[in-house]
């Protein structure tokens, strides 16, 4: 098999615009199995599958989201939606070195959560964070060029510790 390069898609691409509800703990409906269905799909949800959007699935919902790197705020919003139908982390920058920001931080984070324990979280993509995407990129069969595109944050996605939620 050989490598991914960075520039494949290797996230599948998702209708921008998300007709479905915003849902959160205490809703009810025919939308609230389908999140459960689709968290048991991602290995996520073990509860009932009953409707009901209760404490159970609100945790099920913040471990997916953090796991595709959103905020994770346990309320299904259009963003969520498009992840949970990916299974896959959506609209996120392309980085390397020389970024900084709020991204960074959170590839840094990502990068620490997979075992990179000795980067420093400071939001400068230098030489460090260089080192450690390259190990990881090598690490997960990809490409092997510090550019952290879809390929990349997928692989880390995937990677990323999540504990399963416990089944209720």
């Amino acid at each position: 098999m050989s490598p991914l390069s960075s520039s494949e898609p290797c996230l599948p691409v998702t209708n921008q615009s998300c007709q479905k509800p915003l849902l959160q703990r205490g809703a009810s409906g025919i939308e609230v199995i389908e999140i459960q269905k689709l968290l048991i799909n991602w290995s996520l949800y073990e509860g009932a599958v009953d409707g009901y959007f209760g404490e159970c699935l609100e945790q099920a919902v913040r471990a997916f989201q953090k796991r595709v790197f959103l905020p994770s705020s346990g309320v299904v919003d259009a963003r969520t939606w498009r992840s949970l139908y990916t299974g896959a982390p959506i609209e996120m920058p392309l980085l390397q070195r020389g970024s900084a920001g709020e991204a960074v931080v959170l590839l840094q984070k990502a990068l620490q959560a997979v075992g990179q324990t000795a980067i420093v979280v400071d939001g400068s993509f230098e030489q460090q964070t260089d080192k450690a995407v390259r190990h990881f990129q090598r690490q997960q069969g990809l490409v092997v060029d510090g550019v952290v595109a879809s390929c990349t944050w997928l692989a880390l996605s995937k990677a990323s510790p999540v504990a399963k939620n416990p089944q209720h």
